[in-house]
């Protein structure tokens, strides 16, 4: 199920999205435009059964406010999608689940822009969700951060994180390289 509003984001320009994730994933997408109900399943030619599961995480993406370019990167086996849903949390208490998603956005969109460039994951407020997709260490990474303003964290211990974090990263990779045999 996804927001009937987000329909015409699956479907895409004369249908082109909705083909291109079944040429991706090797499935069947079936939209009921009046539920918002998409039903994936494999075509004929699949072999492989978790194909499913990624073109069921693009359709998601695309519900949650995602891009189709952003959501087509699921494509890849090491892109993941991660979807915190406020109402879990906070039950139907709007002002809550407003308060956090601002507090997830920032002042002109400031944190989500800086969740984004200091974790390298794409981040979407989207309804009551909030959606993180990139790589499982990007991702996780995000999702500690949201997690912190969820709690109540001020911005600038949030700040500290990611930057504590990205320069974890940059060390990690750094001495990934080094440790790399010479071919």
């Amino acid at each position: 199920m996804i927001p009937r509003e987000r329909i015409g984001v699956v479907l895409g320009r004369d249908g082109a999205t909705k083909a291109e994730i079944e040429q991706a994933f090797k499935v069947k997408l079936n939209v009921s435009s009046d539920s918002g109900m998409i039903e994936v399943t494999p075509s004929e030619d699949n072999d492989d059964p978790s194909t499913i599961l990624r073109a069921r995480d693009v359709v998601t993406a695309l519900g949650r406010g995602f891009s189709p370019d952003r959501a087509m990167t699921l494509t890849d086996d090491d892109v993941v999608l991660d979807v915190i849903d406020l109402r879990e949390l906070f039950g139907k208490n709007e002002s809550d689940i407003n308060r956090i998603k601002g507090r997830v956005i920032g002042a002109e969109g400031k944190m989500r822009r800086l969740l984004e460039e200091m974790t390298d994951a794409k981040v979407s407020v989207y309804g009551s969700t909030v959606a993180m997709i990139g790589e499982f260490e990007t991702v996780s990474a995000a999702r500690q951060a949201i997690d912190m303003l969820i709690k109540g964290k001020q911005h600038s211990s949030v700040y500290k994180f990611l930057r504590r974090t990205k320069s974890e990263t940059k060390r990690r990779k750094t001495l990934e390289l080094w440790e790399k045999p010479p071919r």
